[in-house]
């Protein structure tokens, strides 16, 4: 019987193990953040695991029911005792029977990911959807019939001139124990969107009620889930928080994700569970820490790309995984929040979605446009939205353009060796010395840089772990600068490049950044293959960058906006380095953060904001690099390092790139034949 393969996301580590073997285990010997205090003992219940079922194509297996042992008594106790959630399982009493998916939850995990995306300033016009009014409504009187709900309407048109308003079941059970106990003056929250064609009354209390009305700015990324909770008086984010997208044991990037529904019946229903109960939870975190009542939360703006924008909503998204990439709605909607199960804030809350943009650009893109508002550019600015799948926008006052581009997981360090998830003990930085090629870096949790004095003892509690999506860019970027990687991307030998901490790996060579392997730490390492994930990412989102460089007819752009949590942490030099952004001064490389969340803020506090992007985005021209015969011309030149054909003239000034090339005979100068494929 053969070896059986476990793959465990979201950090991809893969492996293959003999059956019978502790889930546990198999995520030690293969470096995966697994928790565990008792040491396998079943009493701690740190190493909870989600294993999954069904094909997984991109993976290439298919995970039986059995792939793992049979529920067993300690697990069991457990459950009894402590609960645990349906679909968990222990890692050290599950043993591996066959190929398996295995999620590690964020609890999970000893290193939890860092999700950074942090809140950006920004002064906002208050003008929010929903706000309290303090009615007194008149008695009601033998002579005049009529109800409490219909008088409460005719103050609110008397004293502040709006109404009438609909209601909810939930408003109307509660309006008459409200009017009696405030002595018939109210306070309503009321929803007037945009949009909608009367106002809804979305809560109700008795007296003056001051206890504060709230928000949230939800960015439903492919990969985490990010909350903000915003006064709905003055625009004040009072707190923030971030989780992993539950989704991503269905798959990492979105196509895997639509292949899952295609391949596993009733696959699209479980990704909605999940991903509604991800956010739920995040947002009862939320509101807990900060003391808020759910009931004081009244909205939700919700930002999505087109298959989580349908995952979300509980539409399969089969139709966005094949031409012509069909959207069931484009357009904004407004909703009850309980209609897609968000259970965490007011019952009658109202939930708005922004526009999609296209069948692959999505409201996220939307969010980023309403934030960094290119139609109002006098100068050329490409903005780019950095993730799994990359949207990308290119305009001014003249016109706008969007595309979006799939550059994969390797730049959020998933599908890269010694890749993990941004979370403390990760390398975030990298300086590799010219002359001497030895390597320095900071990781996260610690400001100090390796060799500074200090770093040892700041770093024993997060350990050296990895190296996350910024710190594999930087590492890349520095070798190509200190001449240990040519321009085709392939490292070379430790007698071409003048150091032993290139080494060899079967055929090809690594360069060693860290070595705790002697006191049973990691070997940290960039790969040949590492460095082919990074070419194949970055490739794709120049290629889409120069695709509308080319619809606007230009060679070059004014600025450059690094937008999203992993921009706002590139340096701009190294993504120039190789090539994942077009060459432009550097000074007009900026970072614009989390600009869908911040897009996101804008439409909960303004309702002017919903009707000014739902115009914009009409009037942005989609390019759709799939049918794009050019993208693919683009893709192949952008394979170099920065690029096979456009010049780099801005990036030449502050960056001399060593001439070298390594697929020779000789001493890695350039010179010599090249050698023959076997």
């Amino acid at each position: 019987m053969s070896d059986a393969l476990v793959i465990f996301t979201p950090s991809g580590k893969r492996g293959r193990f003999a059956h019978g073997t502790p889930v546990l285990t198999a995520a030690r010997q293969l470096g995966v953040d697994l928790d565990s205090v008792c040491g396998g003992r079943g009493i701690c219940s740190k190493c909870q695991v989600s294993p999954g079922v069904g094909a997984f194509t991109k993976h290439g297996v298919t995970v039986s029911p059995d792939a793992l042992t049979e529920w067993n008594s300690v697990e069991q106790r457990y459950k009894d005792k402590r609960g645990l959630l349906d679909g968990r399982r222990l890692g050290c009493q599950a043993r591996i029977q066959g190929d398996v998916v295995i999620d590690v939850p964020a609890e999970s995990q000893v290193h939890r990911q860092v999700v950074r995306k942090d809140v950006t300033a920004r002064d906002i016009v208050m003008d929010p959807a929903t706000r309290l009014f303090f009615v007194q409504v008149a008695e009601p009187d033998m002579h005049e019939p009529s109800g409490d709900f219909e008088r409460l309407n005719a103050a609110l048109a008397d004293q502040w001139g709006i109404g009438p308003v609909d209601a909810g079941l939930d408003v109307l059970r509660a309006l008459q124990p409200a009017l009696r106990k405030g002595k018939w003056g109210v306070t309503v929250a009321v929803h007037q969107g945009h949009g909608i064609a009367r106002p809804v009354a979305v809560d109700i209390w008795p007296g003056l009620y001051d206890g504060g009305l709230f928000g949230l700015a939800i960015d439903l990324g492919s990969t985490t889930i990010a909350a903000h909770l915003c006064d709905l008086r003055t625009g004040a984010v009072r707190a923030s928080g971030g989780i992993m997208n539950p989704q991503i044991r269905f798959g990492e990037d979105l196509m895997s994700r639509v292949s899952y529904v295609m391949m596993n019946p009733g696959g699209d229903i479980e990704m909605t569970r999940v991903v509604r109960e991800g956010m739920n939870t995040l947002i009862a975190d939320i509101a807990r820490a900060e003391g808020i009542d759910p009931r004081a939360m009244v909205e939700a703006v919700v930002v999505c790309n087109p298959v989580m924008h349908h995952l979300f909503l509980g539409i399969d998204p089969v139709e966005l995984g094949q031409a012509p990439f069909a959207l069931v709605t484009s357009g904004a909607m407004n909703l009850r929040a309980s209609e897609v199960d968000l259970v965490a804030i007011n019952a009658q809350a109202r939930l708005y979605m922004l526009p999609c943009i296209a069948g692959h650009v999505g409201a996220d893109a939307a969010a980023v446009a309403l934030s960094e508002a290119p139609e109002l550019s006098d100068d050329l600015v490409l903005v780019v939205d950095v993730g799994t799948n990359a949207e990308i926008l290119l305009g001014n006052k003249t016109r706008v353009l969007a595309c979006s581009s799939p550059t994969g997981p390797a730049f959020e360090g998933a599908q890269i060796s010694s890749g993990q998830r941004a979370a403390p003990g990760a390398i975030e930085a990298i300086r590799i010395d010219p002359v001497t090629k030895e390597p320095r870096f900071r990781v996260i949790g610690c400001d100090l840089w390796s060799d500074e004095d200090g770093f040892g003892a700041a770093t024993k509690a997060s350990g050296i772990t990895g190296i996350c999506g910024s710190g594999i860019i930087e590492a890349v970027a520095e070798m190509r600068m200190a001449g240990l990687v040519d321009a085709s991307g392939l490292i070379g030998s430790a007698s071409q490049a003048g150091t032993e901490r290139l080494q060899p790996e079967g055929r090809t060579h690594v360069y060693v950044i860290h070595d705790a392997s002697d006191t049973g730490g990691p070997r940290i390492t960039v790969t040949q293959g590492d460095i082919r994930a990074i070419q194949l990412a970055k490739s794709a989102l120049y290629a889409g960058a120069r695709l509308l460089m080319d619809e606007m007819g230009v060679d070059k752009v004014d600025r450059v906006v690094l937008a999203g949590a992993f921009g706002a942490h590139i340096s701009p030099k190294h993504a120039m380095v190789l090539g994942m952004i077009p060459d432009a001064h550097l000074d007009q490389v900026t970072s614009a953060g989390n600009a869908a969340g911040t897009g996101a803020r804008i439409a909960l506090c303004n309702i002017a904001a919903r009707a000014g992007i739902e115009v914009t985005v009409g009037n942005i021209h989609k390019v759709e690099t799939a049918i794009e015969p050019r993208f693919q011309e683009h893709f192949v030149a952008a394979n170099a390092l920065p690029h096979a054909v456009d010049p780099f003239p801005e990036l030449s000034r502050i960056v001399t790139l060593p001439n070298v090339s390594f697929n020779t005979g000789g001493d890695g100068t350039g010179g010599g034949r090249r050698r023959r494929r076997a």
